[in-house]
């Protein structure tokens, strides 16, 4: 006899190893039971499986819903039941009026009722003698047509003809009847199964997820009786429980719902043992209980106990774009740091949000290529409508973004590099002495206001150089100097005008630091990753009251912030406001710069603030004036010191007069002010260079 040796196949001898590796405890049943689910995980993973499941589940839910609702319409229109629903919901709005009205109604219903009831008892006790007096009635009239019958035809037999046909009629209806009957009482039922179905397609009976894509509500309005059925759907089972407790089914939990911009608005109060906490941790089963995505309802505390206030957004509204900025559409537009307030964008009701930065530090955080430069520009453009406010802008990304404000701003740092980074230190360190020289003064001097601006701030606290000192640029220490200065411009500055603005991406502790965060006054957030950046954001009272940057989506929600601070409208009793800002775009945004810029006598942009050793004067004054034809002596001297504060901070009109008299350019009186004259400093200049 010949034995052959095969091979086994891998997955063969697994199984083998696998079947002797079992413990001693494994059964048939056992592995039985995991290949069956096994089979059934691979089989709910094939979309034809899922297309079939959903088919089944649509049309069962049809059947069922429909039974549902013919049951219901057939027991409110037997009863009373309706009246009194109405009555309780009205009892728990305190509309004692409409009591009274649903309560006659009722009243008049049920006799109606009784007096149908009463004649239908009436009815069947006549009725023998109704039926013997119609047999009578019927019997006398056929023997007189057969009277008459026989008495035209002269045959007597036709007198009982009209009884026989009737007879005969009787007849064939009974054989009809019989024929039809049983093939009718096979059918009944299954007609009354397509009368239920129809009833529930029509009434889309079925889950969301079951219905065709063409029958999806996507977003119906929002009545007391969905909301309700939402918070009572929530998975919350004390709420729930309470929910079907109440004799008014819930209606007494709702304030009336009002409109809200593109939206609805009202207050929930909840049943006790439940907690607005668990309300906020299910926002996204709560929007889709109203048929709603998740960013089209906001939840926030409002200042009653135990309430949820609901903002639901009609379907699809919040992706539809808002109007132009007032900057764009408004020619004469003027701005007034101290009483004025930026047209910033529109809330989510729809109302015009503006903001006021009197005296406010700001910061500005969220994702990267959101819309913080473009929400953070968009103040700035309105307040450079005033020509009493001083730019510092450090743009540390460097694209252009800022580049309408030259000839705006008195400092102008543009670019990504570390280098950049270390004079945008520099620049708030200088901020930091015009503010020391500025709380020197004697008191009751009126300051302008000095605005300092950094976007992308994350690169100054990242910045790995450091000075011939060994001091680090960044970094969030006592050391860090760009740390340090904005911290003590957040500490005193504001006592001057001197504020400090900052924009800043993906916020951790590193690229911006609790101390400094928690400067800012106003703190804006746009789309976040996560609640925790939600919070380094707008803070923790902010977050836990409703707040939620880290729920827009990226992308989608470009330009909408969430805002705590005193300087804009908040609603009542929430600690924070959803913003969708105005876009500005660049070329929009150079126009509105140029309209600002015709405010001003003309602004000399030097891009870096540093102390000059070779000091030349005559290029400072040709500097200082930039493109004004003449300036005025004291202005003239202003500008200078800001250019060289150590250099200038002595002179006096006199030494400016004494200095350009030695190039034939003194200054002159032009409507009855000393200026001095641009022209006469070029020539002077290339006079001197041409030497």
């Amino acid at each position: 006899m010949t034995v052959t040796l095969i091979k086994a196949p891998d997955d063969t001898r697994q199984d083998a190893q696998d079947a002797t590796n079992a413990p001693a405890s494994s059964s048939r049943p056992e592995r039985r039971r995991a290949r069956y689910l096994r089979i059934t995980k691979a089989a709910l993973a094939d979309e034809r499986v899922r297309t079939t499941g959903r088919l089944a589940v649509r049309h069962g839910s049809y059947v069922i819903g429909g039974t549902r609702v013919v049951g219901r319409r057939v027991w409110d229109g037997r009863t009373a039941s309706r009246y009194e629903r109405m009555i309780r919901a009205a009892e728990a709005a305190g509309l004692m009026e409409e009591v009274e009205k649903w309560e006659q109604r009722g009243h008049t219903f049920r006799m109606a009722r009784h007096r149908r009831r009463m004649d239908t008892i009436q009815a069947l006790l006549n009725l023998p003698k109704a039926i013997a007096s119609a047999l009578g009635a019927g019997t006398g009239v056929l023997l007189f047509v057969g009277v008459l019958l026989a008495s035209a035809r002269h045959d007597i037999r036709d007198v009982l003809t009209p009884i026989g046909t009737v007879i005969d009629l009787v007849r064939w209806v009974a054989l009809i009847g019989g024929v039809v009957w049983h093939p009718f009482l096979f059918t009944a039922p299954w007609i009354g199964l397509a009368a239920v179905w129809a009833v529930g397609r029509q009434r889309h009976t079925a889950p969301q997820w079951a219905l065709p894509a063409q029958d999806r509500d996507l977003g119906g309005p929002i009545t007391p009786s969905s909301v309700v059925t939402a918070f009572r759907d929530l998975g919350i089972s004390a709420l729930r429980k309470s929910i079907e407790a109440m004799g008014d089914v819930g209606a007494a939990m709702l304030s009336p719902i009002v409109i809200a911009g593109c939206g609805v608005e009202l207050d929930v109060t909840l049943p006790t043992g439940v907690s607005t906490e668990e309300i906020q941790a299910r926002r996204r089963k709560l929007a889709e209980n109203l048929n709603r995505h998740e960013h089209e309802v906001f939840v926030t505390i409002p200042e009653a106990a135990r309430t949820v206030r609901l903002w639901i957004a009609d379907s699809g509204a919040l992706d539809e774009p808002i109007g132009p900025s007032p900057l764009v559409t408004d020619p004469d537009v003027r701005a007034d740091y101290k009483s004025g307030r930026a047209p910033w964008g529109q809330s989510l009701r729809g109302d015009a949000v503006a903001l006021s930065v009197y005296q406010r530090m700001l910061l500005i955080t969220g994702l990267s290529n959101q819309g913080k430069t473009a929400s953070l520009r968009a103040i700035a453009l309105w307040l450079a409508f005033d020509p009493t406010v001083e730019f510092w802008i450090g743009d540390l990304k460097g694209i252009g973004d800022w580049g309408m404000f030259e000839g705006l701003a008195s400092v102008l740092i543009q670019g990504p590099t570390d280098e950049h980074a270390c004079a945008v230190t520099e620049m708030v360190e200088a901020a930091v002495k015009e503010m020391e020289r500025r709380l020197m003064a004697p008191p009751g001097t009126v300051h302008d206001p000095l605005v300092v601006i950094v976007d992308e701030a994350q690169v100054a606290f990242m910045n790995p150089l450091k000075d011939d000192n060994k001091l680090p640029y960044g970094g969030k220490k006592a050391t860090s100097r760009y740390f340090m200065a904005c911290r003590r411009v957040h500490n005193q500055g504001r006592a001057v005008n001197v504020t400090l603005w900052q924009g800043t991406q993906d916020p951790t502790d590193e690229n911006l630091p609790k101390l400094v965060r928690e400067g800012a006054h106003t703190r804006a957030s746009l789309v976040v990753g996560t609640e925790s950046q939600a919070k380094m954001a707008l803070g923790d009272k902010a977050v836990n009251g409703g707040a939620a940057p880290h729920m827009l989506r990226q992308g989608l929600d470009k330009g909408t912030v969430v805002v705590a601070s005193d300087g804009i409208d908040i609603p009542a009793g929430a600690a924070s406001i959803t913003v969708r800002t105005h876009f500005i775009d660049t070329d929009p945004a150079k126009e509105i710069a140029e309209r600002a810029k015709a405010l001003r006598n003309g602004v000399a942009t030097v891009h870096r603030l540093e102390v000059v050793q070779d000091v030349d004067p005559l290029a400072d004054i040709l500097a200082a004036l930039g493109r004004t034809p003449r300036m005025r002596t004291q202005d003239v001297l202003h500008a200078l010191r800001l250019r060289n504060e150590a250099y200038y901070r002595e002179w006096k009109h006199g030494d400016l007069k004494e200095f350009l008299e030695g190039f034939d350019a003194a200054p002159h009186k032009s409507d009855g002010v000393m200026v001095v004259d641009r022209q006469k400093v070029i020539d002077a200049l290339t006079a001197r260079n041409a030497a």
